[in-house]
């Protein structure tokens, strides 16, 4: 459904260095920074699927979306524990409830919500059954 996602950031190498460490918890290897009009990025790809982080195109300061999360898939509830554990320990922020199994709709998941170091909330998911 998607081809890529990509969201703002006020500060390239800080973000940078926050989802190199955060994403590699999930084997994504280092981003690529990249240039386009004087506009930084980092490129993370992985499993086919891209995400990004950049400069805003419009040289106003970066913003996050009340109400937008950005879920990454973990193979197990200790991966999501571990990136939690890692985004803290570079610079993000813990969110929502603490990292813990929940019960919805879409089954029982160990979920995960940190904030990066802009504001933009992430959560680490690992699905423990489907839902009927």
């Amino acid at each position: 459904m998607f081809s890529h996602v990509m969201i703002g950031t006020n500060d390239i190498g800080r973000a940078k260095r926050f989802y190199d460490a955060v994403l590699g918890t999930l084997g994504v290897e280092e981003g690529q920074l990249g240039e386009r009009k004087g506009v930084q990025r980092v490129f993370y790809r992985h499993d086919g699927d891209v995400f990004a982080v950049t400069e805003p195109v419009d040289g106003q300061p970066a913003t996050v979306g009340n109400g937008s999360t950005f879920a990454f898939h973990c193979t197990s509830s200790e991966q999501a524990q571990h990136f939690h554990d890692i985004a803290v320990a570079n610079g993000g922020t813990s969110a929502e409830d603490a990292p813990g199994v929940r019960h919805a709709a879409m089954g029982e998941m160990f979920l995960a919500y940190v904030r990066d170091p802009d504001g933009n909330k992430l959560c680490a998911i690992h699905r423990l059954e489907s839902a009927e």
